[in-house]
């Protein structure tokens, strides 16, 4: 099962989006979503959180949230992401080869091509949601259920 993270950098009611146009073959091409990718052997999430926002925009994360995880399953593949939220970064913002980076207005948001996973759990965490477990079941690039959980629920 692939481990990858996932965080949205926010600053004064915007979201940096990445909209994925650079590469060919991209199972997220045309999608607007948030800058991370896969855990190396060795690396924790947060590490890799922190590698990976600075590798795809050049900015250097200060304070940051862990919202939760979030459970992929599908008949072709299976991935665990750890997702975050980055409200304190310094540095200069530069290109990225994976596509288009974008301040969005957090309003705008929802108007974006997304993924119908990626709209569940960026509603969570607008509404400030404690940290959760989601779980997306996706047929193709269809959503055809979701749950989430929260730690400490009576049910776990």
């Amino acid at each position: 099962m692939e481990e990858t993270t996932l965080a949205y950098l926010r600053r004064k009611g915007e979201t940096l989006l990445l909209h994925r146009v650079g590469k060919k073959n991209d199972v997220n091409h045309g999608k607007w979503i948030g800058v991370g990718g896969h855990i190396e052997k060795g690396e924790t999430p947060e590490e890799c959180m922190r590698r990976e926002v600075w590798e795809e925009t050049g900015l250097t994360v200060r304070d940051f949230i862990k919202r939760g995880v979030v459970r992929f399953l599908s008949g072709e593949w299976q991935e665990v992401m750890h997702l975050y939220t980055v409200d304190g970064f310094e540095g200069e913002l530069h290109g990225c080869d994976e596509g288009e980076l974008r301040w969005i207005p957090n309003r705008q948001i929802p108007s974006l091509e997304q993924w119908e996973g990626d709209r569940i759990f960026l509603d969570l965490i607008s509404s400030g949601a404690p940290f959760f477990y989601l779980t997306l079941v996706y047929d193709g690039d269809r959503l055809i259920s979701h749950r989430v959980e929260y730690p400490g629920d009576a049910d776990q």
